[in-house]
C-alpha cells in the first residue's frame, strides 16, 4: 500500500530503458493507458490480525494492466458510507470529476496478484491506524463498490539479477510479496521485513532462494539498522525498499553510504509519513 496525488496526467503506452545499451539488467519503465475502472467486492480474506485482502471484480478489468510488483492504482472510495460512488469521467484534458456528487476518498495501492483469466484483482490493506481506506478495509463487503485508477506506469525490474534485497514495513508486504511470487529458482532473495505485531508475520514463499528476517517495531532496531548488519553477496543485484519516510532515508543512506549500491541498483520509497496521510515520495 501507498499513497500519492499525482495520477491524473494522461499516460500513452511507452517504454524507456535506463541505459542505452541491452542488458538483461535494464531497468524499463512502461506507461500505460489511463482508464478508471468501476469494480465490486467479491470477496473479503483476513489472513492476519492486522491485515485484510479485498478481492475485486468486474468486467472492466478485462484489459487491466500491472506489469511491476511495485505498480500502484488509485483506489477510489464512497466520500463517506452512505454516499453513492462518484468516479471521474474521460475529458479533454484528462479525467474530471462531475460538478454534481461528493469526490472519493482516494489512495494508492499496490495490485497483489491479478489473473486475467477469472478477470480478479486483489489488494492488500494494513490495518495500523485509522485513515480512511483502512477503515473501509474492516467493514468491506461483497458487492460494494470503488473505482480503480491506472495503474499509469510500471517500472519493471528483471529477475535475473544474482540477489534481490526487499525491504519494507506492513505497507510494503504486498509488494515484497508478490516480487518472491515472481523471482526464478537460481537467484538469491533477501527479505527483511518489520511488523508491528509478530502475529502478522507470515509464510512467504518464492522459487529463489529465500533467506527471511522478520522484526518487530519498536522493538528490533528498525529497517535501516537491519539493513546495515546485512552481509552483501557478490554478483549483480538490485535492493527495493519501501515504508515510513524516515525510516527509508536512513535506509537508502545505508544502502549507499555503507553498502555502496549505485542509484541505477536501488528503488526506495516513503509509502508513508508519520503524522501525515495520502503521502509517497520517491527517495
Amino acid at each position: 500500500m501507498h499513497c500519492s496525488s499525482d495520477w491524473s496526467r494522461s499516460a500513452q503506452l511507452m517504454t524507456e530503458s535506463t541505459s542505452a545499451s541491452a542488458s538483461p539488467y535494464n531497468v524499463e519503465r512502461v506507461r500505460h493507458p489511463l482508464k478508471v475502472r468501476r469494480l465490486r467486492v467479491q470477496e473479503v480474506f483476513r489472513p492476519s490480525p492486522h491485515l485484510v485482502r479485498v478481492r475485486l471484480s468486474g468486467d472492466d478489468l478485462h484489459d487491466f494492466i500491472s506489469a511491476s510488483f511495485d505498480d500502484h492504482l488509485k483506489l477510489m472510495l464512497p466520500a463517506h458510507p452512505d454516499a453513492p460512488l462518484v468516479l471521474p469521467e474521460p475529458g479533454t484534458e484528462g479525467p474530471a470529476f462531475p460538478s454534481e456528487g461528493q469526490r472519493p476518498i482516494m489512495r494508492d495501492y499496490t495490485p497483489r496478484w491479478f489473473d486475467q483469466a477469472t478477470g480478479l484483482l486483489d489488494l492488500e490493506f494494513a490495518l495500523h491506524g485509522t485513515g480512511a481506506a483502512a477503515t473501509w478495509a474492516m467493514q468491506a463487503k461483497p458487492g460494494q463498490e470503488v473505482g480503480v485508477g491506472g495503474p499509469r506506469g510500471s517500472f519493471v525490474v528483471p529477475t535475473g539479477f544474482d540477489w534481490h534485497l526487499l525491504v519494507g514495513d506492513e505497507t510494503a508486504l504486498p509488494a515484497i510479496a508478490r516480487r518472491l511470487d515472481e523471482l526464478p529458482a537460481g537467484v538469491q532473495a533477501f527479505v527483511i521485513a518489520e511488523t508491528a505485531d509478530p502475529a502478522d508475520r507470515r509464510d512467504l514463499e518464492s522459487r529463489a532462494g529465500l533467506t527471511m528476517q522478520w522484526l518487530t517495531e519498536g522493538t528490533d532496531g528498525g529497517l535501516a539498522a537491519a539493513v546495515a548488519a546485512w552481509r552483501r553477496p557478490a554478483g549483480e543485484g538490485y535492493a527495493w525498499a519501501a515504508g515510513e519516510a524516515a525510516e527509508m532515508a536512513a535506509t537508502r543512506h545505508v544502502l549507499v553510504d555503507q553498502h555502496g549500491v549505485v542509484k541505477e541498483r536501488m528503488r526506495v520509497a516513503a509509502y508513508w509519513k508519520r503524522g501525515a496521510s495520502a503521502h509517497h515520495e520517491n527517495l
